[in-house]
């Protein structure tokens, strides 16, 4: 499945790379958010009809596109990649092997940049294997490159669809949720896409803002619902968005990789906006909830620039959530075979601007 808003050379270019993965996949599933024709123009033009197909989304954001691609899957084994990433031949293979050990778990892997790449705001190059299962964490999950089963995901409730969980929270969101649940979750480096470079300088500093404020929105809704776990993963993120907005300003680029601690509490996983793993958090001593609540308003909102702009988003996550992702399901078949003929169903997400 892919999510797109209809930038049809990127995902043209990932389509071919999975057309040319063996084993093949048994479906590519094409998320069209755009509303136009392009989409479906470019599909059909690959003459794969067999193995290719769109079905739409209202365009209410990615969140809502992969669980429309997830509903609209017919296979139980799920791949997931974005619309400006390229994958590996083995890619398909090598997540239907991983999948095998941990059958109601997600496995992540490496999410690489091309050497002539300018600047790719999320890669993550780990040459070890790494489990999370057990560690209450977020930011360790790449959407860019997972692979899950569709039954586990569907149970588990799928992607939160407010738009106050924009990019960043849209997947560090269910990685903490699914980790808190006590799923299996794993880092495996032999599972490889590469990402491409079409940001101008100005389109990144704007991800970047929205990374920002939509990792504010996270915090603010566990907070919300006076989840204390989240504390410490906060705390972190406070004192590393500020140095991070401190190194920026100093050296003129919208964003400086984050240091990547190496003690026996902290597992690094390679590099890139997400690449710290932490273990169990040590308490957040004499904060409460409201003093946590602000501390999120006002140090994210200058973190990305936005002075106090956070609280937007903290009314939006206070609104009542949307009905669950079945509620809203196209049909779809009630025991799709695990890998089918070939080796299930692809989810291409669309990397947002």
């Amino acid at each position: 499945m892919i999510p797109t808003i209809g930038r049809t050379e990127l995902l043209r270019q990932c389509l071919v790379s999975l057309l040319g993965c063996e084993p093949p996949p048994a479906e590519i599933v094409v998320v069209d958010r755009s509303g136009a024709g392009a989409v479906t123009a470019m599909v059909r033009a690959l003459g794969r009809a067999d193995l290719v197909r769109v079905v739409t989304s209202d365009g209410r954001g990615i969140a809502r596109a992969t669980n429309d691609g997830v509903r609209a899957a017919r296979h139980r084994t799920v791949l997931v990649t974005h619309d400006d990433c390229t994958v590996v031949p083995d890619w398909v293979g090598e997540a239907v092997r991983l999948l095998e050990a941990q059958p109601d778990g997600i496995v992540t892997g490496r999410v690489l940049a091309p050497a002539d790449a300018a600047y790719v705001p999320s890669t993550i190059d780990g040459d070890q294997p790494v489990e999370y299962t057990g560690r209450i964490t977020s930011g360790v999950l790449y959407p860019a490159n997972m692979a899950f089963d569709r039954e586990a995901m569907l149970d588990f409730g799928g992607f939160d669809e407010r738009a106050a969980l924009p990019l960043a929270a849209e997947d560090n969101d269910p990685c903490y949720r699914w980790l808190r649940d006590g799923r299996r979750l794993r880092f495996e480096p032999s599972l490889v896409v590469w990402q491409h470079d079409w940001r101008s300088p100005e389109q990144s500093r704007r991800t970047h803002v929205t990374y920002a404020r939509g990792q504010g929105a996270f915090y603010a809704k566990h907070l919300l619902l006076g989840d204390r776990q989240i504390l410490a993963l906060l705390r972190w993120d406070l004192s590393e968005g500020l140095k991070s907005k401190l190194r920026g300003l100093l050296r003129g680029t919208p964003r400086v990789a984050r240091p990547v601690p190496r003690d026996d509490r902290l597992a690094a996983a390679g590099s890139g906006r997400r690449n710290i793993a932490r273990t169990q958090p040590v308490p957040l001593d004499g904060a409460s909830i409201e003093e946590a609540r602000q501390i999120a308003g006002v140090g994210l909102g200058h973190a990305c620039g936005e002075g106090g702009g956070v609280g937007d988003l903290v009314r939006q996550v206070r609104r009542p959530r949307q009905a669950p992702m079945g509620d809203r399901a196209p049909a779809a078949p009630s025991s799709p075979p695990r890998h089918g003929r070939h080796a299930g169903t692809v989810l291409v997400r669309q990397r947002p601007a």
